[in-house]
Parts: structure tokens; C-alpha cells; sequence
């Protein structure tokens, strides 16, 4: 595969001044599996570049020219005889109409900035452009996608054209006894980067701290902000792998921006040297690490008070050191990987279907599920975005579709339920996306004419269905729940159920059981290592989409719980759903469980075998010592040390009262049972388990709830 990048015009391509889109260039080309087949096209007047597969494209132009216009000219004529497979563009959205004329080349382009302030990308009609004129637009944070979509409706967004790809950096190993006593500061010295407010905040702490020193990494001539203090060192603008070296002693890091910065490399490195960060809340930099200390109000006073609290408390500042050490992910190695996948998706889509699963080629998914758009983020964390995440860290290109937000988005008098649009629009995706197989997750909506066409037009496409609800005789909705199940049956391939198969009322062909998978990006709480407020947690809704109670409506977990409570006047409940108070969702819900060191897991209707509903992900997976019912048959594959099992109420109570007073063997056994929940059932692995039935391979992969 031959692949052409190119830098933005005059983007500093040397050892010495590199930019930040040279960097991750050149960091991440180093390590690609295609850095021999790869050039990288630049305009620099410097010679000490940073690798050898530069091409410095030099030109002339005339005094009323367009020097971009220029500068693609010249490298069009390079790809006149080089013919790439991929063009690469950074950070330059309005180069993509010129190389658009010439080629026909997968193009991929990169948003290192805020695309509303980029030529080519500002106005609505022009990233329209882009969308349907490149292969793959990647955003190098969550902040910049949205950006990008601010005036965007739903419909309009094409999801498989779009991805995060961020910044990356190369970690070291960190040794902590020798930090030294040093609060770092890198980036522009202006009013932007906040350095009028570091600069005022740190003189007042080395006022106080009188063995701390700060360095200062960058310089600002448009700007003169001074500060002097004689533990205050100015550098002034250093080489990247400089500033790298020195953050392996630094102890804290302070970025706060005052602009909405796109992501912010100076966290992500300080992050990856084991420094304690300090950010301000805008842009893409809470996106730089998921342990940095996030400034309440960006001023003086918030800046002293976090950077005092890390010097007087060196427990808590180790942590948040090793924390931010710990957890990092963001690689060069990750990250270039990523690219690779990306590269390679786009040649086998080039290449059209040729794919072999016994050759670890990837495969091209259509998941067509509820992922709760219209409901802002409060059901975020569900099992359509876990499978998501699974399939794509499996490697596979997702395109994923929203069912129930296309009928609700598109109603209307020709199309009363919205229900037409949506097959349409599944059809549609398909011709564009000769997906490899279909996987559905209660997408009743889907109607078994449209399933027809597809098996009737893709003869090689696998149809996939799973299930959550409860299916047992004795549970509820039995009968609507199992006429759901069933309804497709003749066009799915393979269908998954967080129930055992064994409880449905006839046997399904090709069914099998799947567990509530947790997920590492979800589940990131370690809630054992807390102080808790309450010793029991326990939610339950009257439905996820209704979001409130149903007024008159009763769930026999309310009076199982309250008895609980009556039986327990020792124990301090944290309840939601029961007594008139509102359940809880998405971040809400965490914060909520984060109060607690116990948790309940009670799902609807009779204990039936394997069935849980899904908030046992987000309870094992956070680190609540978890309590389960006996009749769910789980402890085939989760053990008395992973999680609490009671036969009956009494049984339950005694445990409770029990573990509330050891509090180390609870703490042991909550711990264990995260390790053990996002190492042995995390979206990884469900995800592979569903496409290895559903195109019968073998993985390599041991699956412990298999029987």
C-alpha cells in the first residue's frame, strides 16, 4: 500500500522546531507497518529534517497566486507518478477540492484544530463537502467532532466516514522517588494558554513553598507576560524530545487554557511522564487524561488552591502521578495501529468482499440497534455502545444505525411511524457499505421484507440478533419478549441471549448465552478504595426510555426492598425507583454508586438462569462487593470471591450485616470482582464470541461462561 501525507504549507517539519502535527506524523509513521511505503510531502527552508521519506516540495508562484492553490500543484505532480492508494491531509480541509479534480484516491483527513475556524471547513455547505468527498474524516478529539456537527442534524451526519484519532506520546519508565520538587508550565506564554494566571498563582506558591521550583517551556513575542522569582526558570522554546526529558522529574503539570483548546498535547505528555496535571475545562483537554484535576473556576485563586492541595498532601499527589502514569493508553504504538486499521478498511472496501476470517482480515459490521441519540447522553452507557466498542477494538469496521432515532426523527404524513425511512435507510447503507454481516439488538422495527432483500440481494451477509430482556415463563413480558425473539427467526444466522437459551419456551436455532459485557472506557471507578457515605446501593426504572416512574405502576422489587430495609434499621440504603424518588442515569448513576460500598443486583421477575439485567456490568465493573440471587445459576462462572451470592432474603440480610463490619474482606472481594469482570466478561470478549459463532470460527480466545 503506498501512501502520500501532507503537512499543511509551511508546517515545521525539523528535529529542532517541529509543530505539533510533525510530531504525531512522524511518531506514528516510525512504527506503521507501512512507514517504508509512506511519503511525507512538506514546505520547509530547513535541512535537519525529521525523517527520510521527506519530499520538500519547493515551488514559485506569481504575487497575486494562491500559495495553496501552488503547493498542491506541486505535489500533484509527485502523485502524477506515484499514484498513492491513500492521500493523507492534515489539518487543511480546503485542499481536498483541488486533489478531488485530479484523483480518485481513498482520502483521509485530519482535524488537528477547530474546524470552524479552518478555510474549507468553516461554513455548513462546505463540511458538507467534505463528508461526501472524502473516505474517512478523523478528529483528534471528541471536542472538535462536535464542532464539526454544531449545526448538523442527525440525518445528516454520515457515521461511518467519522472517528477520534488523538494525539499520541511514547512512555517512559517513570521512577517516582525521583520526582523532584518542580510545577511545570509548556506551551505559548500568552493570555490564550492562561500563563497571565499560572504565572500569578505560582509566584504566591513559591512564595509559600519555599523548596519548590517551577519551569516554564515556551516563549511569546506578540505577548509580554514576565514573571520573575528566583525558583522560577524560563527556558524559552525547547525541541519536543528536550521538554519530554525534563517532565520525567517534574511533579506537576498546569495547562489552563483559557481557549478552547482542540485536544492539548503538553497534558497528554505530562500524563505520559507521570506528572500530577492540573487543566481547565474547555476544549478537548479533559479528553487528555481521565485522572487530571480539572480547575472548578479558571482563576488565580482555583489554580494556587489545586496546586497547594497536590504539595500538602504527597499521598494524594503520588496518586494522581501514578494515576495519570497508570492509565495511559494513548501510545504511539495505539495510536498508529488505529491509522493502519483505518488504512487497511479502506483498501479491502478498494479491493471490494474479500474476506477470510481465518486470516484476521477485518470484517465490515452493520450493527443496527437503539443508541439513544435523542436522549443526550442518559443512556450512554448501554450494551449497544459496549458491542460497539468490542467489535471495533476487535479491529472490524463498524457501521452502526440507530433505529429507533431514525423512526422518531423522521415521522411524518407519508411515513406516519417513520418505519419506511428506516428500512430505506438500512438498504441504502448496505449498497454503500457491503457490510459482511448484519447484527441486530432489539430492532423490532426492522421488518422481515427488509431482512428478505438483504438476504435475497448479499448472499454472503450472516444476519445476527441479540437480547437483553428476561425470557423466562415466570419473568416479565414473557410472551412479548419471546414473540419478539422469534419473529425474524428464519433470517438470523445466530441469535444471543443475556438469559440461558434453555428458557425459552421452544428451542431457537443457533442460540446461545451471553453475559452483560463491562467495558475498560465505561467502568473506570475502582469504588472499594472510597470513603462511603452509604453501605447499600439499589436503583430500578419503570423503562429506560421513560426515564421517570409511571405513576400506579408496581414492581415486585419494591416490596422484596422493602422489607429489606425494614429487616435491616443498621444498614444505611441508597435507593432509587422506590418512594416516589426518580431513578437515575449516566453520570448521575455513577456518582451515585461511587457513595456506596455495597450493591444489590435484583433484575425483574423470578431468578432465572444467567439472567441479569445489565447494570451488573456497571456495579461489578465500578467496584461494589455485589450481591447475587443463587437461583441465577451465575456462580457456574463468577465465584464466592468475586461476588456475594444469598438463597433467600434472611440469607441476605445476614451478608450485608456482615460485610458491612469486614470491611477488608469486602474491599478484597469487590476488588477481585472488577479485575475479574473486565478482564474475563468485558465487550471484547462478547464481541468476539457473537461473530465467532456467527461465522464458526474458532478464537483464541476462552470464554468462561461457554458451557
Amino acid at each position: 500500500m503506498k501512501i502520500s501525507i501532507i503537512l499543511p504549507f509551511k508546517e515545521n517539519f525539523t528535529i529542532k522546531n517541529a509543530g505539533a502535527v510533525s510530531l504525531f506524523v512522524n511518531d506514528l509513521n516510525k512504527i506503521s507497518k507501512y512507514r517504508n511505503s509512506t511519503l511525507i510531502f512538506g514546505n520547509t527552508n530547513f535541512n535537519d529534517v525529521l525523517s527520510k521519506n521527506y519530499v520538500n516540495l519547493n515551488f514559485n508562484k506569481f504575487l497575486l497566486q494562491s500559495t495553496n492553490k501552488k503547493y498542491i500543484e506541486e505535489f500533484i505532480k509527485h502523485e502524477n507518478k506515484r499514484n498513492s492508494d491513500i492521500i493523507e491531509i492534515h489539518n487543511r480541509p480546503n485542499y481536498i477540492k483541488y486533489i478531488k479534480k485530479k484523483y480518485s484516491n481513498k482520502i483521509i483527513l485530519y482535524f488537528h484544530n477547530d474546524p470552524l475556524t479552518m478555510s474549507g471547513s468553516k461554513t455548513k455547505k462546505e463540511r458538507i463537502y467534505l463528508l461526501h468527498n472524502t473516505d474517512k474524516i478523523l478528529f483528534n478529539s471528541i471536542w472538535s467532532k462536535n464542532r464539526f456537527f454544531i449545526d448538523f442534524k442527525k440525518h445528516e451526519i454520515i457515521l461511518d466516514k467519522i472517528d477520534i484519532c488523538y494525539q499520541s506520546a511514547s512512555p517512559v519508565k517513570i521512577d517516582f522517588k525521583k520526582k523532584e520538587n518542580i510545577i511545570s508550565f509548556v506551551g505559548k506564554l500568552n493570555y490564550a494558554k492562561g500563563y497571565d494566571l499560572f504565572g500569578k498563582a505560582i509566584l504566591k506558591i513559591l512564595d509559600k513553598h519555599k523548596d519548590w521550583k517551577v519551569n516554564v517551556f515556551g516563549d511569546e513575542p506578540r505577548e509580554k507576560i514576565f514573571f520573575k522569582h528566583k525558583n522560577l526558570i524560563n527556558y524559552g522554546f525547547k525541541s519536543n524530545v528536550y521538554i519530554l526529558k525534563k517532565l520525567k522529574k517534574v511533579s506537576i503539570s498546569v495547562i489552563c487554557s483559557r481557549w478552547q483548546e482542540p485536544f492539548g498535547r503538553a497534558s497528554l505528555e505530562a500524563a505520559s511522564r507521570g506528572c500530577a496535571i492540573i487543566i481547565s475545562n474547555n476544549g478537548g483537554l479533559p479528553e487528555t487524561s481521565s485522572s487530571a484535576i480539572i480547575l472548578k473556576e479558571l482563576n488565580v485563586k482555583s489554580i494556587y488552591f489545586e496546586i497547594n492541595k497536590l504539595i500538602n498532601n504527597k499521598k494524594f499527589l503520588l496518586k494522581q502521578q501514578k494515576d495519570n502514569y497508570k492509565k495511559f493508553i494513548l501510545t504511539h504504538k495505539y495510536v498508529s495501529n488505529f491509522i493502519d486499521k483505518i488504512r487497511d478498511t479502506l483498501i479491502l472496501d478498494k479491493l471490494a468482499y474479500n474476506f477470510n476470517i481465518k486470516k484476521n482480515k477485518p470484517l465490515k459490521i452493520l450493527h443496527i440497534t437503539n443508541f439513544n441519540e435523542r436522549f443526550s447522553g442518559r443512556l450512554h452507557h448501554n450494551t449497544s455502545s459496549r458491542l460497539n466498542n468490542g467489535f471495533i477494538r476487535l479491529g472490524h469496521d463498524v457501521l452502526s444505525i440507530s433505529d429507533r432515532d431514525i423512526i422518531h426523527n423522521n415521522k411524518n404524513i407519508l411515513d406516519i411511524s417513520g418505519k419506511k425511512r428506516l428500512q430505506k435507510h438500512i438498504l441504502d447503507s448496505l449498497q454503500n457499505f457491503n457490510a459482511d454481516c448484519v447484527i441486530l439488538g432489539h430492532a423490532d422495527s426492522v421488518t422481515n421484507e427488509t431482512l428478505f432483500q438483504i438476504k435475497n440481494k448479499y448472499k454472503h451477509i450472516k444476519i445476527s440478533q441479540w437480547f437483553l430482556d428476561p425470557v423466562d415463563r415466570n419473568g416479565p413480558d414473557y410472551l412479548k419478549n419471546t414473540d419478539r425473539i422469534f419473529n425474524k427467526e428464519k433470517f438470523i444466522d445466530t441469535s444471543f441471549l443475556t438469559s440461558h437459551p434453555s428458557l425459552l419456551i421452544r428451542k431457537l436455532r443457533n442460540s446461545f448465552f451471553i453475559p452483560n459485557p463491562a467495558d475498560e472506557s465505561f467502568e473506570t471507578l475502582s469504588i472499594y478504595e472510597n470513603n462511603h457515605d452509604y453501605d447499600l446501593f439499589f436503583a430500578l426504572s419503570h423503562g429506560v426510555h421513560r426515564g421517570g416512574l409511571r405513576k400506579g405502576k408496581i414492581d415486585k422489587r419494591e416490596i422484596f426492598i422493602k422489607k429489606l430495609v425494614n429487616l435491616n434499621p443498621n444498614i444505611n440504603f441508597d435507593l432509587y425507583g422506590i418512594n416516589d424518588i426518580q431513578p437515575i442515569w449516566g453520570t448521575d448513576f455513577l456518582r451515585k454508586i461511587s457513595k456506596s460500598s455495597m450493591a444489590l443486583n435484583l433484575s425483574r421477575g423470578s431468578p432465572a438462569k444467567y439472567y441479569s439485567s445489565d447494570r451488573i456490568a456497571q456495579i461489578m465493573g465500578n467496584g461494589l462487593l455485589t450481591f447475587i440471587d443463587y437461583k441465577t445459576s451465575l456462580t457456574d462462572f463468577i465465584t464466592n470471591d468475586q461476588a456475594i451470592f444469598y438463597k433467600n432474603i434472611d440469607d441476605l440480610s445476614y451478608k450485608i450485616n456482615k460485610y458491612k463490619k469486614d470491611y477488608k474482606n469486602r474491599n478484597r472481594i469487590a476488588k477481585n470482582g472488577k479485575e475479574f469482570y473486565l478482564k474475563k466478561i468485558n465487550s471484547y470478549l462478547v464481541a468476539d464470541f457473537i461473530l465467532s459463532k456467527t461465522f464458526d470460527y474458532k478464537s483464541k480466545n476462552k470464554f468462561i461462561w461457554e458451557r
